[in-house]
Formats: C-alpha cells, sequence, structure tokens
C-alpha cells in the first residue's frame, strides 16, 4: 500500500497521512499509538499536533501496533477515534440543573476493559446519571467498542474525560457534591449509606480498585454486602447495584 492510501474501519485510524488528515479535519480522537523509537519526522510531526490538541499520545511497540492494524500498513501510526466529542464536567453540572435534579455523576476510576466501560455507561443511563467522567491517561475512551459494550447508551451520555481524577473530585466537592468511594473495604454498608443529595460516585479499576489519592479524595467509601465465597463483584457490576440503590433512594423522595 502507498503511503498516500490508507484505510479507515471501525474505530481505527491507520497511516500517516489519515491520521494527519483526520487530526486536520478536527475528528474526535481518543488516542494515538505511535511506534517506539522511530524518529522518522512525519511521526513526529503528528505526536505534536496531537498534543496540542490535548489529545493522548502512547509510545507502542511494533507487535502492539500490528495486532491493532487492521488493514497490516499502519506505517508506525494508529488512531483510535473517538465516538464523539468529550463534554466538559460544567455540561455535566448544567444538564442536571436544566432537569432540576440534584447532580449524579459516575466517576471512572481507570476502567481500562472497553467492555466494562461500556456496561457501566449503560448502567448510569439507565440508572438516571447526568454523566460519566474518565481519566485521559490508563482508561478505556469513547470508541466504537464502547458504544458496542454500552447497547448504544453512550450515545446518550454526557462524558467528560479529564487529565487528573482526584483534580476532578476537587472540582465536584467545591460544586456541593458529595464523593461516594467503592470498596471492598469500605466503612460504610451500601444499605445504609444516604445518597440522597447530590452524588459523585467513584468506581474502582478492575484490578486495584481506586488508587490511593482518589481513595483519600472520598467523603464515604462504601462497601457492598457479600454472602458468598468471592470477595468483590466485577467492577460493572457493582457499579450498577450501587447506581440502582441511588436511583431507589432518589426516587423515594
Amino acid at each position: 500500500m502507498a503511503e498516500k492510501d490508507f484505510e479507515i474501519k471501525n474505530d481505527t485510524i491507520e497511516g500517516r497521512n489519515a491520521v494527519i488528515e483526520a487530526l486536520r479535519a478536527g475528528r474526535p480522537i481518543d488516542k494515538i499509538f505511535i511506534a517506539k523509537g522511530d524518529v522518522d519526522k512525519t511521526l513526529g510531526h503528528i505526536a505534536s499536533k496531537a498534543r496540542e490538541k490535548g489529545i493522548v499520545v502512547v509510545e507502542a511497540d511494533r507487535r502492539k501496533l500490528d495486532f491493532m492494524s487492521q488493514t497490516h500498513a499502519h506505517q508506525g501510526v494508529v488512531a483510535l477515534a473517538a465516538l464523539r466529542e468529550y463534554c466538559e464536567i460544567a455540561d455535566i453540572l448544567a444538564l442536571a440543573a436544566e432537569r432540576r435534579e440534584s447532580p449524579f455523576i459516575i466517576v471512572c476510576d481507570e476502567i481500562s476493559d472497553p467492555h466494562n466501560l461500556g456496561a457501566i455507561i449503560r448502567s448510569a443511563e439507565c440508572a438516571g446519571a447526568h454523566g460519566v467522567i474518565i481519566p485521559k491517561r490508563r482508561s478505556a475512551g469513547l470508541t466504537a467498542v464502547v458504544d458496542k459494550a454500552s447497547a448504544g447508551a453512550a450515545e446518550h451520555v454526557l462524558i467528560a474525560r479529564v487529565p487528573n481524577i482526584p483534580a476532578a473530585l476537587k472540582e465536584l466537592k467545591e460544586q456541593g457534591l458529595w464523593i461516594y468511594g467503592t470498596a471492598a473495604d469500605g466503612q460504610n454498608d451500601l444499605w445504609h449509606t444516604d445518597f440522597t443529595g447530590s452524588v459523585a460516585l467513584v468506581i474502582g479499576s478492575e484490578g486495584e480498585g481506586m488508587g490511593r489519592l482518589v481513595k483519600e479524595s472520598c467523603d464515604f467509601v462504601v462497601s457492598l454486602p457479600m454472602k458468598g465465597q468471592v470477595s468483590s463483584l466485577n467492577a460493572s457490576a457493582a457499579a450498577a447495584v450501587t447506581m440502582y440503590e441511588v436511583l431507589r433512594q432518589r426516587s423515594a423522595q
């Protein structure tokens, strides 16, 4: 395939010219993966332009790029297109105000599996959350895989992507929200926790749970009752159970 040629399938954009044109056109892009150690000027130009636009650039070895590639002619660069533009936290708060409801926001702390993120977004939409916040790095983004896993709910939920989750939680606190984290060792039992006010619900990563700084930013850390031999639920399942307890309490008011 000549360098000027390219192909776009699903949510990947492959090839140097293809990615350059996508950046020039302002197409929403979630992340750009560039071959590690490659000093090609064109790849350097792509990385520079992407960072100017606030797009995450990740260095990856060629085996990973080959695995991601559907054209097998990625030329050292693969971009993951975003389903649509991300919003700001202020947009989520504005939606709650427009609906005359206390804010209900889901915060995902490094949920890396796109199927888990999609499932969380689906539950958030069904439970009436006003939006979802995800970090720029070490997280799945708003891609076609996530959209499919959300059963299309990602088309209807505001998604904000932030550089730093603890800073985002501080911003939410300043706007009057209470921060509730979820963890197996949480001191607050789910059924006896008051969720009737303005709520930001933090869901920790699949393996490690919430990061230390994120956990320290929470006003409450909530645990789910466990009756079986397994100590915890999958992140998306725990998120769904907790969201619906929030919905139950808010609906009873």
